[in-house]
């Protein structure tokens, strides 16, 4: 495993004007770099945030045809550095999408892609509800990308409520774990920091969670507070409510450090799941 290196998480407040988006997550990306990042990661949905579904299947592209990705994988190439462009918007055909996550290399090459496997269909208590699956064809493969510096697991914001996944990925061979979003104000203040935790305590993995912030049109709110979370539970970076950027050191060693104190991913064993009982008599 290499040494230590800097991320750079980027937090934008995308709206529906894919020119604009795209203007603001490049200019926070060339502020970062030459900050010194090696590793740049953008939220989910950067390249466009729109409520109306006629409209956002109208602008909408498929992945060859994608000026945001287009546009950003120039940028890796000319800045050469790693991009994790959190999520785009891509069309499917037939009047379906994919929240699509994808990593470039330094030559702007796309070396992974990931489609969001858990869709956001919930009814918030404020009254608010979001049927992500109405818009959006949900992913099937969970995604392991190699960076030079150690195995990357990909997900995309709902799935940070499914911990099996980010459990799955380390076995795998994550040392951190990417979780781009757009969480909800509403739950971002009741659960994001928490949840965050938990998956890099539950890992012992590095995570790596860029983020929406602010007031977007049709009512949308995101909490922003983009957060690089080490492998044991601290935050060592946190991007509070507005745009800009948070630069981290992420440190490989840790990663080993964590699991070697609690080896919870060689200690779990496998176990019949439980049985159905009936009520007492």
């Amino acid at each position: 495993m290499a040494g230590p290196f800097a991320v750079a998480c980027i937090q934008t407040n995308s709206g529906n004007d894919p020119a604009a988006n795209l203007s603001a997550a490049l200019s926070f990306a060339r502020e970062a770099r030459a900050a010194g990042a090696e590793l740049i990661a953008l939220p989910e949905v950067v390249g466009l945030i729109e409520p109306d579904f006629g409209k956002l299947i109208a602008q909408a592209r498929d992945e060859d045809g994608h000026e945001a990705l287009a546009a950003l994988s120039a940028f890796a190439s000319s800045s050469g550095v790693w991009l994790l462009v959190g999520s785009l918007t891509v069309a499917l055909g037939g009047g379906r999408l994919a929240n699509r996550s994808f990593l470039l290399d330094p030559e702007g090459r796309t070396v992974a892609r990931y489609d969001k496997i858990h869709l956001f269909d919930v009814d918030l208590p404020e009254g608010k509800s979001s049927r992500e699956s109405d818009r959006y064809e949900a992913g099937e493969t969970a995604v392991l990308a190699q960076l030079p510096w150690g195995g990357l697991g990909m997900s995309v914001c709902y799935d940070l409520r499914f911990p099996v996944l980010y459990w799955k990925l380390a076995q795998a061979g994550a040392d951190f774990l990417a979780v781009p979003s757009a969480f909800t104000r509403t739950t971002g203040r009741a659960h994001w920091h928490a949840l965050l935790r938990a998956r890099a305590i539950e890992t012992g993995c590095y995570v790596i969670a860029p983020a929406q912030c602010g007031d977007h049109a049709g009512g949308r709110e995101s909490y922003g507070h983009s957060l690089v979370v080490e492998p044991w539970g601290e935050i060592v970076a946190d991007g509070g409510e507005e745009v800009g950027f948070v630069l981290a050191e992420i440190d490989p060693a840790r990663v080993r450090e964590a699991r070697a104190a609690i080896p919870a991913l060689r200690n779990a064993r496998r176990y019949d799941p439980p049985s159905s009982l009936g009520a007492p008599e």
